[in-house]
């Protein structure tokens, strides 16, 4: 598996090279279809008075889905070990429910009897809300007070997926995060899946229809 390492304020030392080098073992016993791993190890100064730590960001590259995870530290060596084991996990977990996805296959299904959707739950917006949304007209509260907030909102945008539920769940779990947005393929609605107590999850969709795919890439 090719390695990629940069460090950004800080140099990469060869003895760090030959640690990344020794612990990627961990990371391709779960991952044998692994094609890279880039390491960013970043070092961060803080000016109240705070110990300046080292974060260090491991992105699998292969095959398949990417797999993130990060970890940090005041030390770079125990923030890579930190950041492996991390990975490691999600690749175990990732590897655990494909296994058990083939032996007991889960995700919704029609009970016939009932009429009722088994298997997900399935949380969609109220009528209210999606026409609040439609409308523009989302009631938004002043503070009494326009006093300056640390408070920094972060935005990201990316692309819109259409996938499965079952496919959502996969990428979640890879990238280590709680929750994961994409389009419902089967619905074309925009969807959220999120994480639960232990191995449970949950979908919450909306009504509306998100565009195709072939119009977004127009």
């Amino acid at each position: 598996m090719e390695t990629s390492i940069v460090g950004v304020g800080v140099g990469i030392t060869d003895r760090f090279r030959t640690v990344v080098e020794e612990k990627i073992a961990k990371v391709q016993m779960f991952a044998s279809r692994a094609q890279r791993l880039d390491v960013k190890v970043t070092h961060r100064v803080y000016r109240n008075g705070r110990i300046p730590d080292e974060t260090v960001e491991l992105t699998l590259v292969g095959k398949g889905p990417v797999v993130r995870a990060e970890a940090t530290d005041g030390d770079k060596f125990v923030a890579l070990d930190l950041a492996i084991d991390k990975m490691s996990e999600q690749l175990r977990r990732a590897k655990e429910k494909r296994v058990d996805g083939r032996q007991h296959p889960r995700g919704a299904h029609f009970e016939k009897g009932s009429g009722s959707l088994e298997g997900i739950d399935v949380q969609p917006a109220s009528a209210d809300v999606l026409h609040a949304v439609a409308t523009g007209n989302v009631p938004v509260q002043q503070p009494e007070d326009e006093t300056y907030s640390p408070v920094v909102i972060r935005t990201k945008s990316f692309d819109a997926e259409w996938m499965t539920v079952e496919e959502a769940v996969d990428r979640m779990e890879l990238v280590g995060h709680d929750f994961f947005l994409f389009v419902d393929v089967r619905t074309d609605h925009p969807s959220v899946v999120y994480r639960r107590k232990g191995w449970d999850y949950g979908v919450i969709a909306l009504s509306t229809q998100a565009p195709p795919s072939e119009a977004l890439a127009s």
